[in-house]
């Protein structure tokens, strides 16, 4: 089984938390370097999009299915 680990980034000035599994976030790092971005800059993308009041780690751990199913922009 997997462990959540939480985790602190600053997003357009102010710090946040996310917890994820670490093959989660092993694949927000790539995504992110595949798109030429900072991790910081993904997240940030991703937190801007999710519907409001939605969970940041969800919305995280959704953005990763779905670019692994090939429905990235």
């Amino acid at each position: 089984m997997a462990l959540v680990k939480k985790r602190s980034v600053t997003i357009r000035g102010h710090r946040t938390s996310y917890s994820l599994e670490q093959a989660f976030h092993d694949d927000l790092v790539a995504i992110a370097a595949a798109r030429t971005m900072s991790l910081a800059a993904l997240i940030g993308e991703i937190d801007e999009t999710r519907p409001r009041g939605s969970n940041l780690s969800s919305a995280l751990r959704l953005y990763v299915l779905a670019w692994a199913k090939g429905q990235h922009s």
